[in-house]
């Protein structure tokens, strides 16, 4: 009896050291890892267990910016910025990968995971677990490339309607929209047609309070490459709204924009400078402030656009100007912005807003509106300023390392 419980307790002793052998190789392995920080999915962390996800851009030996933009088919380029620091500094690379319209979220992650894995490879390289790593290559590949028998272009029809209602409020939509690109190096084009409606209905002490809007426009967008820094190009839009007193409205603008920064850096950094002047024909619904019922006008616009993205955040801002030229004093200004600052370890601050100074709203309708067009929102009304802002910050703290995934009872908490 005796000796079989020194056989028991040598066997278990004997797994204990063995398990604890390969936690201490575990950990080893996971302590020579490559410290990465980027903002990364479950499935990604899931996909790409071979590196430490690091809370702290100080702490990473590689620290990745991700950025994306649509393509002219309708979907996306992601690019991920490369960046070393530490062993790596002065290492910088750049991948990407595009994806479809109908592209699922499966579809998109998995491209995701396969762009980063090659672009973490050099840097993996470099550490012990490198001889861990196996790279295979799975597609035969096609000797010809088909001709794309679209030339380019993609075509993005929708349709959509919407119904709400309780015992005393009702609210029904309806759009429909065609959009028409083609996006090559050379060119932009641009169409879209649409026709919004609609209405709601409010039932009070048993009197019903209705309110119905609708609006159609076409808008079309043409530019041309000239260079890396210009292009020429212009916009044509048709519109009515009843919302803005329109019974129609046509404006064509040709413009030229110049930007500091090449194109090709667009998702990193842009300074862009875009001036149009062009002339509009306007027929209102009703008569307006200034007693017209039609107007040919005259107008010109400046656009300045700056945008940067680093590792210590992300700044956008734009300023636009434009005035009618039979009046300068119809005018209108606006300031925009977005800002995202890393101020300090696990500390972030992100604020966004507009601000417009109005003063060129020629549509306005003489007489006034009534109490329900003003509660409703079924006419434009006289502002000489429009604003909105967000802020807010975030702060953690703890350990530096986030490697483990585990989706137990959901994201409740």
């Amino acid at each position: 009896m005796k000796l079989k419980a020194l056989a028991i307790l040598f066997l278990v002793t004997g797994l204990y050291t063995y398990g604890q052998e390969i936690d201490s190789s575990i950990d080893t392995l996971r302590k020579d890892a490559l410290n990465v920080f980027m903002d990364a999915s479950d499935f990604v962390r899931k996909e790409i267990p071979y590196i430490n996800y690091v809370r702290d851009i100080k702490d990473a030996d590689v620290y990745i910016i991700s950025t994306y933009q649509p393509t002219g088919s309708g979907g996306r380029e992601y690019a991920y910025y490369l960046v070393g620091q530490h062993e790596f500094a002065g290492k910088r690379d750049t991948i990407s990968f595009t994806t479809t319209p109908d592209e699922t979220q499966d579809g998109r992650r998995q491209k995701e995971t396969a762009t980063l894995k090659m672009g973490l490879m050099p840097y993996v390289a470099k550490t012990p677990l490198a001889k861990y790593i196996n790279i295979t290559f799975t597609e035969p590949l096609s000797e010809t490339v088909s001709t794309d028998k679209w030339d380019s272009w993609v075509f993005s029809p929708s349709v959509r309607a919407f119904l709400m209602g309780e015992k005393s409020y009702k609210s029904n939509s309806f759009n429909t929209r065609l959009e028409a690109n083609r996006i090559t190096e050379n060119w932009k084009i641009n169409l879209a047609l649409s026709y919004n409606y609609y209405t709601e209905s409010f039932d009070i002490e048993d009197e019903i309070i209705s309110s119905d809007r609708n609006s159609s426009y076409f808008t079309s967008l043409v530019v041309k490459s000239i260079s890396d820094h210009w292009s020429v190009g212009g916009s044509l839009e048709l519109r009515s709204s009843t919302y803005n007193n329109l019974n129609f409205k046509s404006e064509i603008l040709p413009g030229i924009e110049y930007d500091l920064f090449p194109y090709s850096e667009s998702t990193r950094r842009q300074l862009r400078f875009l001036y149009l002047a062009g002339y509009s024909f306007v027929n209102y619904t009703d008569t307006t402030i200034y007693d017209k019922m039609e107007e040919h006008l005259w107008l010109h616009s400046l656009g300045i656009a700056y945008q940067v993205v680093q590792k210590w955040g992300t700044i956008d801002v734009n300023v636009g100007y434009s005035n009618y030229l039979h009046d300068w004093s119809k005018n209108n200004l606006e300031f925009g912005g977005y800002l995202s600052l890393r101020i300090a370890k696990g500390l972030n601050v992100n604020i966004s807003g507009m601000y417009s100074i109005i003063h060129d709203q020629l549509g306005l309708v003489k007489g006034g509106v009534s109490p329900e067009e003003v509660l409703l929102r079924r006419r434009e009304l006289e502002t000489q300023y429009f604003y909105y802002t967000s802020f807010g910050f975030s702060y953690t703290f703890g350990s530096i390392y986030n490697n483990v995934v585990n989706p137990r009872f959901g994201d409740t908490w």
